[in-house]
């Protein structure tokens, strides 16, 4: 027998279908690691050489663990999307925890919490290099690149404010970086992203199973702090960390004690495929070292691991609007924010032999 619908019925039917056709992707309502711990302070390490043209360089950074807490993902060099540049991911302070805001690819170089990865990323766009076309052209002032195996090279030095420098590693809160999107980054944030690639997901999955990157077993100091090529975590190419960043201090709280919910942050390209994982941090991010000596960030803390005591899991402090400067991890030359304009090309030297990693210092 034929029954009439309810008109109630009928019109929640109807917007139930509108809303499933015009709600936003799970890629675009991104869901982020939250925890009542700040991450451990970057570690020093080197940049291992470019391993070939097209390879662009992904810093490292802190990722989260629910059984074991935060691991170091080492920095690598990734074959990049043709005109595409990495913004690597941040750890950022609100709402009572450190939210994890993931990286993404796209065409310019968004907001990253103004930290200090180093190796062009120096808390504000990038000075590593760009894009000519369809190749991807190295400035050898902040990169660890060999004029023998790749060609496509210039030289731009970038410009350093000579204060104090800590290797922090995570936004606002007490002892975080003070910095906020300038108009140029939010523009780029609008603009169309692309998830990390499978091989950087592969490289982040890879590194949480080996229990010597995490921050309890290594204090700080991982003995893989970069690689060549993702996922390669032995072998002649395989750098160890110099030094932890900052004296390492272990949470007084379990990790399961300190994660927090997931959080939407709305932001494209936070979560590849839609898909959660609540063992690590989706979207790959990357976070990466600062320089030592000769490069500077005026507004860096000087006490990089407050937070991580989880004695205080709640800190307070405002947030300002001042940027930090972009910086290089270059042991011999100074570099300054990515400019549009092409830098001049230089004639390159041919070493005789592959240059030693680059000291991030």
């Amino acid at each position: 027998m034929n029954r009439e619908v309810h008109p109630l019925v009928l019109a929640a039917l109807i917007v139930s279908v509108l809303l499933s056709v015009s709600s936003p992707s799970l890629a675009e309502v991104a869901l982020g690691i939250s925890v009542r711990v700040g991450p451990p302070a970057l570690p020093v390490y080197a940049q291992p050489v470019c391993p070939g043209p097209g390879y662009l360089w992904t810093p490292g950074y802190w990722a989260w663990n629910d059984e074991a807490g935060y691991y170091w993902v080492p920095g690598t060099w990734v074959v990049g999307p043709v005109g595409m540049l990495w913004t690597p991911g941040y750890w950022g302070w609100g709402g009572g925890f450190y939210v994890w805001h993931a990286g993404y690819w796209g065409p310019h170089v968004g907001f990253y919490g103004g930290i200090n990865y180093g190796y062009g990323y120096g808390g504000v766009g990038f000075a590593g290099g760009e894009w000519r076309g369809g190749s991807f052209y190295y400035n050898r002032s902040v990169t660890n690149v060999n004029v023998t195996h790749v060609t496509n090279v210039y030289n731009k030095t970038v410009i350093v404010n000579h204060t104090t420098v800590n290797n922090v590693s995570y936004n606002g809160g007490t002892g975080g970086v003070v910095a906020r999107p300038t108009p140029r980054e939010q523009t780029a944030e609008r603009e169309q992203h692309q998830t990390a690639l499978a091989a950087q997901t592969q490289h982040e999955q890879a590194a949480r199973q080996n229990h010597h990157l995490f921050a309890s077993e290594n204090h700080g100091r991982p003995a893989i702090a970069a690689t060549a090529k993702p996922g390669e975590f032995s072998g002649h190419n395989v750098v160890a960390a110099k030094a932890a960043g900052a004296p390492y201090r272990a949470p007084a709280m379990t990790p399961h004690e300190a994660r927090g919910p997931s959080t939407n942050l709305n932001r494209p390209g936070n979560a590849p495929n839609g898909k959660e994982s609540a063992n690590s941090n989706n979207g790959f991010r990357q976070f990466g070292p600062p320089s030592k000596n000769g490069t500077a960030n005026n507004t860096r803390s000087s006490n990089a691991n407050d937070n991580w005591r989880g004695n205080n899991p709640h800190p307070t402090g405002p947030r300002a609007a001042s940027q930090p400067a972009a910086l290089s991890n270059s042991s011999h030359a100074q570099s300054q924010p990515h400019s549009s304009a092409p830098p001049p090309q230089n004639a390159p030297r041919r070493p005789s032999s592959p240059p030693e990693p680059r000291d991030k210092r």
